[in-house]
């Protein structure tokens, strides 16, 4: 499984999921459970590989203003509603997060306080597993350990914000008093 595959699989499920998370997820475990186990583990290796690669301060800061705090797991299911975004929003988001500004999604959370989540993107290998080989994945420990997230900016900090994140600052952040 490389990294085209596994887009690919995501874009795939996308196509008919009519932008819900939760149908993407759906949509995509039942495509990786038509693989055969060994696909299956790969798959779910490319997932850790790119969590560890999105595992960023600034995008934390991100899903923080958008979803009114976000906590450890809080940002894995925010990078997994990334996900059904698709590669090219995702691959920006992790660079330049402010460009998450530009998501209609996003957009409309500002609108409506809506929380950008997706939870069931992060169990799809194992639920393939489970389909076609009748038992859980099997559990490898993570070789890349998160970076201390004590060095991290205060994302309660609202000019740190404004200056890290102004397009999404411009959403979520109310304006300064004068």
């Amino acid at each position: 499984m490389n990294t085209q595959q596994f887009w690919t699989l995501i874009e795939q499920a996308r196509a008919g999921a009519e932008g819900e998370p939760a149908s993407v997820a759906a949509r995509a475990t039942a495509a990786l459970a038509g693989h055969d186990v060994a696909e299956i583990v790969a798959w779910d290796r490319h997932l850790r590989r790119v969590l560890t690669a999105s595992y960023r301060e600034d995008l934390w800061g991100a899903a923080y203003l958008i979803n009114g705090g976000c906590s450890d797991d809080g940002f894995d299911h925010f990078r997994g509603w990334l996900m059904t975004q698709g590669r090219d929003a995702f691959a920006r988001a992790v660079t330049q997060p402010d460009s998450l500004a530009e998501l209609p999604a996003v957009r409309r959370a500002a609108a409506t306080g809506e929380e950008l989540e997706a939870p069931d993107m992060l169990g799809i290998a194992e639920r393939a597993h489970v389909q076609v080989a009748g038992v859980e994945l099997p559990v490898e420990p993570d070789a890349t350990p998160p970076p201390a997230t004590d060095e991290f900016w205060d994302f309660d900090d609202e000019d740190e914000a404004r200056r890290r994140l102004p397009g999404l600052a411009a959403l979520f952040v109310e304006p300064p008093q004068e």
